[in-house]
């Protein structure tokens, strides 16, 4: 029964939830919040999208590249580079981003008569992203059904999972991450040393997956 929506980057995570879940997933909503890699997500979020046959929305944000303080805003070269570390990524913050894109999203389920919003948000987020963890989505879950006439509940099902039991579950399906965009510097390819690159990296190599992953280095 189609009664979802996804958030949908784009990404890995995203991306396996898309396949894993499509047969209940009625729409898709990616965000352009104007970070230096919304256009090759975007790009990758259609293709799967018209490849399986799920609407796909595109919705943009822009005011929060001009008033919102985040690296992820200010160009490739304010990425820092090095492994995915509290220290390291904080600067790659969004404030309250999934906040934000859950708020819109659980007014389209509404708007749709649709009863879940789906998230892929998984373990490795937890230090570096409030919006991410488990209390923040109990704690949405409860705003969403309050909220709603019809009670809509957030839908998190990967949010005790490390990346790597994601690409597990996407190995399964068949998925070609090369067909998936990490890296937040957003160049014509993955630049290999970002925090979410090597992440990207650590998590397929640990799932016994070929990377064809094009790399800068």
């Amino acid at each position: 029964m189609k009664d979802s929506i996804l958030i949908y980057s784009g990404g890995l995570d995203s991306t396996t939830m898309l396949y894993e879940y499509r047969e209940r997933i009625a729409m898709a909503i990616s965000f352009d919040y104007g970070s230096n890699h919304n256009s090759k997500e975007i790009k990758c979020a259609d293709l799967h999208c018209e490849r399986l046959g799920i609407t796909h929305v595109v919705i943009p944000l822009d005011f929060m590249r001009r008033y919102f303080r985040s690296s992820l805003l200010d160009g490739a070269e304010a990425i820092p580079e090095g492994h995915y570390e509290d220290d390291n990524m904080r600067s790659t913050v969004v404030p309250f981003r999934n906040g934000i894109m859950l708020s819109v999203a659980v007014g389209m389920a509404e708007s749709n008569e649709l009863q879940y919003v789906m998230m892929a948000n998984h373990g490795g987020d937890h230090t570096i992203y409030p919006d991410c963890r488990p209390e923040f989505v109990d704690a949405f879950d409860a705003a969403a059904q309050a909220g709603t006439f019809n009670g809509v509940r957030l839908l998190s099902p990967y949010v005790n999972m490390t990346k790597a039991d994601i690409a597990r579950r996407g190995k399964q399906l068949g998925i070609d991450y090369s067909e998936t965009w990490s890296c937040y510097k957003g160049g014509d390819v993955h630049c290999g040393r970002c925090g979410t690159c090597i992440e990207r990296r650590e998590a397929l190599a640990e799932a016994g997956i070929e990377d064809h992953t094009v790399y800068e280095e």
